[in-house]
């Protein structure tokens, strides 16, 4: 990887643009009516189609020089041997390895990986299994029917998807996921809940998350008054790296599982943090979505770069952001168990590259990862679809949709999501200009004065690109695959921007002045050492709290 080839590389693209600029992308299509063959990408019953994106063969051409100039095939096999590619950490990035422990590395650092892996493995399965059948019970031996799970991050944002999107699979206790400092989300899960009946697991892989902590104190008194404190541990287990913390928290050592220091938290799914989409799923299903995550394992060491579903994810994500110069990306599901996907992928993707600097130090110069939101279809066509149609800026959509659903009575319903989905992309594309809105409406009977005056507002510029993720259906396989597709992808595109997308620094700042004004607001104090603006919220937060006027 040298910086030359890199700038060459970048320049490149920059001029390619602007000659491709003022293509349309449904022109693309007039040019090569077979652009939807050479443009899409399958593995197995998932297709990635590319085709309505402003990419031509030159552009992906340079897109693959980049990523060979970055080094994106050397890092993945790093990644995957189990090399120190978290520099600032001086970790491995090993989270594939959950997911396929065969295909482990034998040591790291030192470590028999492969061995330690197995072996937590067979605990949590042992457990999972064991509260399904009822082997591991409530204190009165009745079985357990709830589970919560208390953590924050990659320590929820991936089992709350996993169990959410699984839907059809779960045949387990009921789970439930709490998150939030704010006392209404432990309070709102608790109510209603039977303590004797009711598993918590208390997922933190530092076991100091203030938040998480918190939920978990709240939630360990809630046991108590209806157990005693001596009846409260056997209700509770813990993940986490930090066993000792947990163990002092008060949770037997057989229930706490262990979290490894080179799987970073929003890559921890697959381990025991999944524990709770184990046990809502049973071990037979959760081994499925891990083969799928691992299925994309091996597609992504083993497709060439330009048939590659990460990479051309990757590379396509890279062209929109750094040299169309499009700030944010929407991805929009048209599958409405995937309802979390989106925040699944904020966290993913924002937290992995939202860098300025790059992984050796140096402030970068052009942009890093770009503003990743979204909502389910077809929510979303009465929410922002406004915006995306007509609106000044261009937002790259991702579309990722079902060919089936689950529900066999509701097939009408799934053959309009689909229509939907697809006509959404496609208008997108293609647009209606304003000389066929204004024959559109004069055929529908309007005069032509009011034609013209409101042919402006019903026109669609068109030409703004969108990518494709269409499978058979959504099952745990499948969501494996995509899980680890974005995961890839995030990871591809770090590379190539210079990023280290396996730290996350930025969070601190905030957590350790949330803890120093923490004492100033449970007190009603001000904080005149802050600053000026945080002191005056103080001041007016303890009038209003203490029910005084301002």
């Amino acid at each position: 990887m040298t910086t030359g080839a890199r700038q060459r590389a970048w320049a490149a693209l920059a001029d390619h643009w602007q000659d491709l600029q003022a293509t349309r992308i449904d022109e693309m299509f007039t040019a090569d009516p077979r652009r939807f063959q050479g443009w899409s990408v399958a593995l197995d019953d998932m297709l990635l189609d590319i085709s309505k994106t402003k990419l031509d063969g030159r552009a992906l051409d340079l897109l693959a020089d980049l990523a060979r100039a970055a080094g994106v095939p050397q890092r993945l096999e790093a990644m995957f041997a189990g090399e120190t590619v978290n520099a600032t950490e001086n970790r491995a990035a090993l989270h594939p390895v959950l997911r396929a422990p065969d295909q482990a590395p034998r040591h790291v650092d030192g470590r028999d990986v492969k061995a330690a892996v197995a072996a937590e493995d067979a605990r949590v399965r042992a457990f999972a299994e064991g509260v399904r059948d009822g082997t591991i019970a409530g204190r009165d031996g009745e079985p357990i029917t709830d589970v919560i799970n208390i953590g924050i991050g990659g320590s929820h944002l991936g089992p709350a998807l996993a169990v959410r999107s699984l839907r059809p699979y779960r045949d387990g206790p009921r789970v439930h996921f709490v998150a939030n400092a704010d006392g209404a989300d432990v309070s709102d899960t608790l109510r209603g809940r039977d303590p004797r009946r009711t598993l918590i697991i208390v997922s933190s892989k530092s076991f100091t998350t203030t938040e998480t902590l918190a939920n978990a104190r709240t939630a360990w008194a809630w046991s108590a008054r209806a157990l005693g404190e001596e009846g409260v541990a056997g209700h509770f287990a813990a993940v986490t790296a930090a066993t000792d913390k947990a163990a002092a928290f008060g949770i037997p050592a057989e229930r706490v599982f262990r979290m490894w220091d080179w799987v970073g938290g929003r890559y921890s799914v697959w381990g025991a943090v999944g524990l709770p989409a184990m046990i809502a799923l049973g071990t037979d299903a959760f081994d499925a979505f891990r083969a799928g995550a691992a299925a994309m394992d091996a597609h992504v060491r083993e497709a060439p770069l330009t048939r590659n579903m990460p990479v051309l994810l990757a590379l396509v994500g890279v062209w929109h952001a750094n040299v169309c110069g499009y700030p944010t990306r929407a991805v929009l599901p048209y599958d409405h168990r995937l309802n979390r996907l989106p925040g699944y992928l904020q966290q993913l993707d924002m937290e992995s590259n939202g860098k300025a600097v790059s992984a050796d130090g140096a402030a970068l110069t052009g942009h890093s990862g770009p503003i990743v939101w979204g909502e389910v279809g077809t929510n979303a066509q009465h929410a922002f679809f406004q915006l995306l149609h007509q609106g000044t800026r261009i937002v790259p959509c991702e579309f990722l949709v079902a060919a089936d659903g689950h529900e066999p009575d509701a097939r009408d319903h799934h053959d309009l999501l689909v229509a939907n989905c697809f006509a959404q992309a496609r208008a997108l594309m293609r647009g209606r200009c304003r000389a066929e809105t204004e024959t559109l409406l004069r055929q529908q009977g309007m005069d032509a004065h009011t034609a013209a005056r409101l042919a402006p507002h019903r026109s669609f510029a068109g030409d703004r690109p969108s990518t494709m993720l269409l499978y058979r259906r959504l099952d745990p396989f499948t969501l494996g695959r995509i899980i680890a597709l974005y995961e890839h992808r995030v990871v591809i595109e770090g590379t190539i921007w210079g990023v280290n997308p396996f730290d996350q620094w930025g969070v601190e700042l905030g957590k350790e002045l949330a803890t120093s004004l923490h004492g100033r607001v449970a007190a009603r104090e001000g904080a005149p050492d802050a600053d000026p603006s945080t002191d005056g919220l103080l001041g007016w937060r303890a009038r209003l709290a203490d029910g005084e006027g301002a």
